[in-house]
């Protein structure tokens, strides 16, 4: 074989690669038209959004506020005898009391309140 004949291969090669580029491209770009297309229908099968006389108002007496209370949590059963365990059906929800001092706890002056805080510790 000739230089010219691998020249000849060489060109037709790059051809194919470059075809089989494009096929793919357009490919993608067909299946992005359609799911555009798709999505289009959808949007026109779904119910129309609400008018603004149909949007939600504040209730009368204005916004509602939240409400801040103290739990206070209930005790943990004891099994009847001390090799008994406790089952899961035995237990109940915790803190479902109201706390009898409402206060809320603060921290104290010349504590931190967290770790690496920078306040000096307990004293």
């Amino acid at each position: 074989m000739s230089t010219a004949t691998y020249e000849l291969l060489a060109a037709s090669h790059n051809t194919l690669d470059v075809s089989a580029a494009f096929l793919g491209g357009l490919v993608i770009a067909g299946a992005l038209v359609w799911a555009i297309h798709f999505g289009m229908k959808v949007r026109d099968q779904e119910l129309p959004r609400p008018l603004p006389e149909e949007q939600p108002h504040l209730p009368v007496g204005g916004a509602v506020h939240e409400m801040r209370e103290m739990r206070e949590p209930d005790e943990m059963p004891l099994a009847t005898e001390e090799k008994e365990r406790l089952m899961p059906y035995q237990l109940h929800h915790s803190g479902s009391r109201t706390g009898k001092d409402q206060n809320r706890l603060r921290w104290l002056p010349g504590r931190s309140g967290s770790f690496g805080g920078g306040g000096i510790g307990h004293v």
